[in-house]
């Protein structure tokens, strides 16, 4: 599964993503906690489809077994603990689904999947920066990021795309670009191995 091969080069993402904590003791959430930052990650824990009720931003038994279920499908200690290995796992998928759904929203379901493999495709590879951060902040590397999209709010079947291609599901086929050939301004891209077009992105290695 390609989360096992992404899960050391994951970094706490900075400004608007999830956390932000001073030290990494103070990165870590409990029964008992309360706040924004809880209630953040019970949205992100619903459009994910592990928190099943109204969010709080208190941390109880629910918010608990949440965060237990999740740590148990992205191969984390299952304790039901938002420590900083969960909080950097929530924030890059947030940050897929963000390029998700600023690149991909009018695309097919298998569509928004590609984009979301194509970013865990770049991390994997050694022309890539090897972190999620470093990958979707790379200059001039997703169209969302340089027209401000990316900051739209993301419905949640771009989650569902960051989280299924984390799982291991590629349509791009190993794919590390895709472009929309009515919107390309820089005819580099035509120089990449097309593999496969899925909607209106062609994906290209």
């Amino acid at each position: 599964m390609k989360f096992a091969h992404v899960l050391g080069s994951l970094v706490l993402a900075s400004c608007f993503y999830l956390f932000v904590f001073e030290d990494s003791a103070s990165a870590m959430m409990d029964t008992g906690s309360r706040g924004s930052e809880v209630e953040h990650m019970q949205r992100v824990l619903e459009k994910l489809e592990y928190f099943h009720t109204t969010p709080t931003g208190y941390y109880g038994s629910v918010t608990k077994e949440a965060v237990r279920d999740f740590q148990a499908d992205f191969g984390l200690r299952a304790d039901g603990v938002a420590g900083t290995n969960t909080l950097n796992m929530l924030s890059n998928l947030e940050m897929i689904a963000h390029v998700v759904h600023g690149e991909s929203r009018g695309e097919i379901y298998e569509g928004k999947v590609a984009v979301a493999s194509v970013i865990l495709n770049r991390v994997q590879s050694s022309e890539f920066p090897g972190s999620t951060y470093g990958v979707i902040y790379q200059q001039n590397a997703f169209t969302a990021l340089n027209d401000g999209q990316y900051w739209l709010t993301p419905d949640a079947s771009s989650y569902r795309a960051a989280k299924d291609a984390y799982f291991g599901w590629d349509p791009s086929e190993g794919a590390t670009y895709y472009y929309n050939p009515s919107g390309v301004s820089d005819e580099w891209i035509y120089s990449r191995d097309v593999i496969k077009t899925i909607g209106q992105h062609v994906y290209a290695r």
